[in-house]
């Protein structure tokens, strides 16, 4: 599948993600600035922090080449925990904070506590055929989903990984474990928008 993802490399697990997308054989680029999207068919916003990522975005001009891509239909997109926090559009605690706000979900910051309380968990998520290992570090909660959003995977309840159209988010870290199939979905998806 000859599809370029990038990931967005302002801050977070970067080195995780394009060690997941090269192990299935993508083109993986780092995106700093707007000139970096050029050609891609997927972005990975990794996880961070949430706050820094949407300054950051901002200031570069990405919020903007990125909202752009998306509206002409050119670009998927998966936000990992901070980055899922990023797509939100529904940020009750802080509805202040810079974001892209692309995705129509309700999250609370830290909403399984603090990294103290981080976990790992057997999520069983759509479409897989056994279960997949997910790491949540100060994940966020998804408290609501939109019309439209479709809910791939829960955990105690919340939606963990969800999916509207090309736009993906998780709350978890897929890219922390040895498990492929789920950056293989998204790549799929990513082949979908040259198609």
């Amino acid at each position: 599948m000859s599809v370029k993802v990038g990931v967005l490399a302002i801050q977070g697990d970067v080195r995780e993600h394009k060690r997941m997308l090269e192990a299935l054989g993508v083109e993986a680029v780092e995106v700093r600035l707007p000139q970096h999207l050029e050609d891609l068919s997927g972005l990975i916003v990794p996880g961070g922090e949430s706050t820094t990522i949407g300054m950051l975005a901002r200031e570069y001009g990405l919020e903007e080449a990125i909202r752009a891509r998306m509206h002409a239909g050119s670009l998927a997109l998966w936000g990992t925990c901070a980055g899922a926090i990023w797509l939100a559009k529904h940020i009750p605690q802080f509805p202040d904070q810079p974001r892209l706000g692309c995705l129509d979900i309700t999250v609370q910051r830290n909403g399984y506590g603090r990294q103290v309380d981080s976990f790992e968990a057997d999520l069983s998520v759509e479409g897989l055929d056994r279960p997949f290992p997910a790491f949540f570090i100060r994940a966020p909660r998804i408290l609501e989903v939109g019309q439209g959003v479709e809910v791939l995977a829960s955990f105690e309840g919340s939606p963990v990984l969800v999916r509207s159209g090309r736009v993906w988010a998780s709350t978890f870290h897929p890219e922390l474990s040895d498990d492929l199939r789920i950056h293989q979905r998204f790549v799929e998806a990513c082949g979908a928008v040259n198609a």
